[in-house]
């Protein structure tokens, strides 16, 4: 039977990274993308278990006294973690995991799971990833600017990463990840 793999897709917010997400795992079937709990509350067209786990702070904080999280964060002050048991479920069936999680979060997992591969997703420029977040329209300018500001510290750590992708376009980059995916085998 094929070994699963653990693939950390990360980067700043606004690179593109929930969009690439998705295109890969409708192109790649052996893909399984892991579902992130949060304490935020959804944005108007999220659904719960689909988009994120929404969690109160109470049930988050029980969660983490219970070892349930393979990782967990605060970011932009909102907790994100990935739930330990489906994961490793998932790569014992075989299946390539993809965790879309923060590079705070991915320093978290390789260090508990160093054969995981992490593939850190650029945006084309500052410029461009401000861009990116005001489209979505989320964000007031207080929150763009903490955003822009973590980006920054987060292209630090490029260098830890064992693949550097530039989303200048979505389905060149796109293309460039199912290969990268494809080319893990298992």
């Amino acid at each position: 039977m094929r070994t699963g793999n653990l693939i950390i897709i990360s980067g700043p917010s606004g690179a593109g990274k929930g969009t690439l997400v998705k295109r890969l795992a409708s192109r790649v079937p052996e893909v399984w993308v892991s579902v992130s709990a949060t304490t935020r509350a959804p944005r108007p067209d999220e659904i719960d278990g689909r988009d994120y786990i929404f969690l109160s702070e109470e049930e988050f904080d029980r969660r983490v006294n219970a070892g349930d999280f393979l990782e967990w964060a605060t970011v932009h002050g909102n907790r994100y973690g990935t739930l330990r048991a489906t994961v490793e479920e998932k790569i014992g069936e075989g299946r390539q995991v993809i965790l879309e999680i923060d590079p705070q979060g991915a320093a978290q997992v390789k260090a508990f799971m160093p054969h995981a591969v992490l593939i850190f997703i650029l945006a084309p420029s500052m410029k461009e990833l401000e861009r990116r977040i005001r489209e979505r329209g989320a964000e007031t300018d207080e929150q763009v600017a903490m955003r822009l500001a973590t980006a920054v510290r987060e292209l630090e750590l490029v260098g830890t990463y064992d693949y550097v992708v530039e989303n200048d376009d979505v389905l060149r980059t796109t293309d460039e990840l199912a290969e990268i995916v494809s080319s893990l085998g298992g």
